[in-house]
């Protein structure tokens, strides 16, 4: 799992992922965001990857509810 930022132009594709969501509802975006994970998921495509940023997740979640 890389930590190291690896985006070229991080901040145009920031506003580009915020613009996407503009005018949107609450759960339209949150359709956006469950296809992105998904596609996003696809284009990773090793099941090992996919699992430890899930446990990441999971880490993190765990710390901030305890926190």
């Amino acid at each position: 799992m890389h930590r190291e930022l690896r985006i070229d132009d991080p901040d145009a594709f920031y506003e580009r992922l915020i613009e996407l969501h503009a005018n949107r509802s609450a759960a339209d975006s949150q359709l956006i965001n469950a296809k992105l994970i998904l596609m996003m998921a696809n284009e990773i495509g090793d099941r090992g990857v996919l699992d430890e940023l899930l446990r990441a997740l999971q880490d993190d979640s765990s710390k901030d509810a305890s926190g």
